[in-house]
């Protein structure tokens, strides 16, 4: 395994370079046009870019202070989805401005009997001629409130086994029949809805993949948010990182106290670590070989990492912490205090991380499985690829 990235001049960086020298100042579109904004995906909408290229892309847009199109749930969940199971038409359609962001998407999953048990959901979806009206309830739907489409699935034939009976849609957010109702936060924000459905109807044209098949579809896209949510900075793949905050240390002239350089020497070694795990597995994706264990260590690393972010990052600010406005070593609080109001919900959105270290203890440990925990076993399986 080579810890190294290429350097300065390897013509993939080069590439990108001369791009954005003829590119200044690009907008959603033209970065979508160029395949950098998933460059993973398959042309004409990304690059095929490998795991190496993509990060060496990344560390470049990054060093220009560019900034992709913000539509976490469209292109990390749903776009690989209809990628791996969509119809043409459904890709000419919605990929497009699902890159640039101009429509935002949601994930109408978990419910409030259908939690870690996903495939326990309760929504229901019957078939009538060339529409299927739904019926039921979703929560904590991230952004539900701003998206134009959310990926849904719903029991499509209760009398199949729990894991079968199960049909993807593409549902459209403004329909007739859906209300969205917020779930406000303690960061005075809300992000997390709660979503219902009254005889809500969706064309059939817009069932991705196979009628009954969509437990399978929603393994694909659960394996999607796992890498999506253990990536990335401290808030679920947004910032702001440790080398955030080690930034600010240093422009404002370090600090004094042992303990807190202790606290911020153990912060840059967790960061160092999950950056050599991220890179074990890009090693894995190139050589064509499944996820290993790392991906649910990291998945558990890195949802707590970003909790110490924010809990040093309050403590650095003293008194000042008790004020929203304040941020750490007398800074600006940007969004460290919104990051340390909404770091609690890190270990328990996307899988909590208890079920991940059941799935590190059965599946990596070889330990013995806890009969008590047969009803989380499904979810367990779907994060567990």
């Amino acid at each position: 395994m080579d810890f190294e990235l290429p350097g300065d001049d390897d013509p993939r960086r080069l590439a990108v370079r001369d791009w954005m020298a003829e590119h200044p100042s690009p907008d959603a579109s033209e970065l979508s046009e160029a395949g950098l904004v998933a460059p993973h995906w398959p042309e004409p909408y990304g690059m095929d870019a490998d795991p190496i290229h993509q990060i060496l892309i990344d560390q470049e847009l990054r060093s220009a202070g560019l900034s992709r199109p913000v539509n976490p749930i469209g292109i990390g969940w749903a776009g690989p989805t209809l990628l791996a199971a969509g119809t043409q038409a459904q890709k000419q359609r919605y990929l497009p401005p699902m890159l640039t962001g101009a429509e935002m998407w949601c994930q109408l999953f978990s419910e409030p009997e259908a939690g870690s048990d996903l495939a326990n959901l309760g929504t229901r979806a019957v078939r009538d001629g060339d529409e299927w009206i739904i019926n039921g309830q979703k929560v904590w739907t991230s952004f539900a409130h701003l998206s134009k489409f959310g990926i849904l699935i719903a029991r499509s034939d209760p009398d199949q086994p729990k894991h079968k009976g199960i049909t993807y849609f593409i549902c459209p957010m403004d329909a007739e029949g859906i209300e969205i109702r917020p779930i406000i936060e303690m960061t005075g924000q809300h992000t997390f809805n709660e979503v219902f459905f009254t005889d809500v109807r969706i064309p059939h044209a817009n069932v991705v993949g196979e009628v009954n098949d969509g437990w399978r579809l929603a393994k694909v896209t659960l394996a999607n948010e796992r890498v999506s949510l253990s990536s990335g900075g401290a808030i679920w793949g947004a910032g702001p990182t440790a080398e955030d905050l080690l930034d600010v240390v240093r422009h404002q002239g370090g600090v004094p106290d042992p303990i807190a350089r202790q606290r911020l020497a153990a912060l840059w070694i967790e960061s160092e670590i999950l950056r050599l795990i991220r890179l074990r597995t890009v090693t894995a994706a190139i050589k064509g070989e499944a996820p290993g264990p790392e991906a649910s260590i990291r998945k558990i690393l890195a949802d707590e990492h970003g909790q110490h972010i924010m809990e040093l990052a309050k403590d650095l600010a003293g008194a000042g912490a008790m004020l929203s406005d304040r941020g750490p070593l007398g800074t600006d609080a940007g969004i460290w205090n919104f990051g340390y109001l909404f770091a609690p919900a890190l270990t328990v959105g996307g899988g909590t991380g208890e079920v991940q270290r059941n799935i590190v203890a059965e599946r990596v440990l070889d330990l013995p499985h806890d009969p008590e925990a047969d009803r989380n076993l499904p979810w367990a399986e779907a994060r567990s690829r």
